[in-house]
């Protein structure tokens, strides 16, 4: 392992705390599956014990996953351990997490008892995962502030307990990256039996040095590096996968490791969980930013067009940017739609066809030509949409003038049934049509996020609405690809309702099975 670091990606974890709105379970999967590809050692898929929704969704993904190990998250608590176990022991191969918390800020004012409290309950909660799995990890929560002394003497305790991984995290991005990798060789010179696990490390963003203390840990002899895609978690999120990995890859001479990690899949990736976990890329972003590799200064130009070694460190195709554009019509059949999209890097595995070619047609009807990015958001959509929609978008009609309110005529059909109305919006044909489906829903909804962004270029680019919305004290997320804006409005609310719809059923299929029990 001397020469491997081992990514331990928690992007379905930590990175979905940080979400306005709860993914769903076909959509964790989804992400679980795109990382297995993307070939992470472990991923840490959730906390079972936190609710009912969330052990699910790491028992599906455990049942699903074969090619890396799956982890869940408890804390230093047997209820945690348990539940973590039950909904990880259907997996070919797992890992059960377990923290505590480590500095004096945390232990005194959190917890509420001594250090020596701690290490007990670090010591037991070890041990007690070691009665399910040989893979235990252990994590001193805070221990950016904790003392080195106390770090070192928790550390040999959990080892000697069981712990074959031990995590070092800087929970809350207080560290620099002198300082922390200073902690790291600490641990790996000062306790004795640190050759019996591997040291991880876990580093949030706070000051902008998550990667720079990950990287610099890996220098200090850390073997594990836990991150999320695009860097998505908890306030300034996490360190970003993509930018340890690609550092990793091109300064391989000064690091002497490597990751197993396929790094074209990485671009792929990125632009999934943006889309599924409703968190927009910045554009200037390390490595997956749309910017990551224009060159828009005419020095630059130049010198690209003369050696591209001049101003790109790496190039696009390392992470499986395709520039090359697609030049579809309505005449191109089935065949070239999934040749393309192979060509993307996409199985068949991952999108309908038939759902997409229907979309890739009605699409180029009214744009003639459709482009790779096009054919992309075509599929992102489709994975989103649930396998079992009651409400579906029938017909729309919206008009607006300058001195009148807008109005909308709305046809929806709800279990098949055609229910149809009309109505005005104060702010818009978007507030009409949204008046025209509550009406129709009979549901008590709020919008709390909308959100509109172009999908290509030109005046022809999609419009992709996204939109959060609330009811009964529960987030859901919507989302609309149109080539008009009011008809992707009405799309990304219907998508929400029908999100709330089956969050209704699973309700009832709950009660029906506690009243039998």
């Amino acid at each position: 392992m001397a020469d491997r670091v081992i990514i331990f990606d928690t992007t379905l974890r930590d990175g979905e705390q940080a979400l306005k709105a709860s993914l769903t379970v076909k959509e964790k999967l989804q992400i679980a599956l795109a990382l297995e590809r993307l070939g992470v050692d472990v991923m840490e898929v959730g906390f079972p014990v936190s609710s009912q929704g969330d052990f699910e969704s790491v028992q599906t993904i455990a049942r699903h996953i074969k090619n890396s190990r799956v982890a869940a998250l408890s804390r230093a608590v047997d209820k945690d351990i348990d539940a973590a176990y039950e909904a990880l022991k259907v997996a070919e191969a797992f890992r059960i997490h377990t923290f505590i918390a480590s500095s004096a800020l945390h232990v005194e004012a959190k917890l509420k008892r001594t250090f020596d409290d701690v290490v007990e309950m670090a010591v037991a909660a070890v041990k007690r995962a070691r009665n399910y799995t040989d893979d235990v990890e252990f994590s001193c929560e805070d221990a950016g502030r904790t003392g080195i002394d106390n770090i070192c003497r928790i550390v040999e305790a959990a080892i000697n307990a069981g712990a074959t991984t031990i995590n070092i995290p800087d929970t809350v991005g207080y560290c620099l990256p002198t300082e922390y990798g200073n902690i790291i060789a600490q641990v790996r010179n000062r306790v004795p039996n640190i050759d019996k696990a591997v040291i991880s490390v876990h580093c949030h963003n706070d000051l902008g040095m998550a990667t720079a203390n990950s990287l610099t840990a890996v220098q200090n002899g850390a073997r594990q590096i836990e991150c999320t895609i695009n860097g998505i978690g908890e306030r300034a999120g996490n360190t970003a996968l993509e930018e340890v990995v690609m550092a990793i890859k091109t300064r391989q001479e000064l690091f002497g490791v490597d990751t197993r990690i396929n790094t074209q899949e990485i671009h792929r990736v990125s632009q999934m969980v943006s889309q599924l976990c409703n968190m927009p890329i910045q554009p200037n972003k390390a490595i997956v930013g749309s910017n990551a590799f224009a060159h828009s200064s005419g020095i630059h130009q130049d010198g690209m067009l003369k050696n591209k070694n001049t101003y790109e460190i790496m190039s696009p195709e390392t992470i499986g940017l395709k520039k090359e554009k697609l030049n579809l019509t309505a005449r191109s059949g089935r065949a070239a739609v999934k040749g393309h999209m192979a060509d993307m890097g996409y199985t068949e595995q991952d999108y309908d066809l038939d759902k997409l070619y229907d979309a890739f047609l009605k699409l180029a009807d009214k744009k003639g030509q459709v482009f790779d990015y096009d054919l992309e958001a075509l599929a992102f959509i489709d994975m989103q949409q649930g396998d079992e929609d009651r409400l579906v978008l029938d017909k729309l009609s919206a008009h607006s003038a300058k001195e009148y309110p807008a109005t909308a005529f709305v046809q929806l059909q709800l279990d098949g049934k055609k229910l149809s109305t009309s109505s005005i919006g104060g702010n818009g044909p978007v507030d009409a049509v949204y008046n025209a489906i509550l009406t129709l829903t009979g549901l008590d909804i709020k919008i709390s996020h909308y959100h509109l962004t172009a999908k290509g270029e030109g005046a022809e680019a999609l419009g992709q609405v996204d939109i959060v919305v609330e009811h009964e004290g529960r987030k859901f997320h919507g989302v609309g690809l149109a080539t008009d804006i009011v008809e992707s409005s009405a799309l990304a609310l219907v998508h929400a309702i029908n999100a709330i719809y089956r969050a209704h059923r699973v309700a009832d299929i709950k009660h029906h099975k506690a009243v039998g029990a």
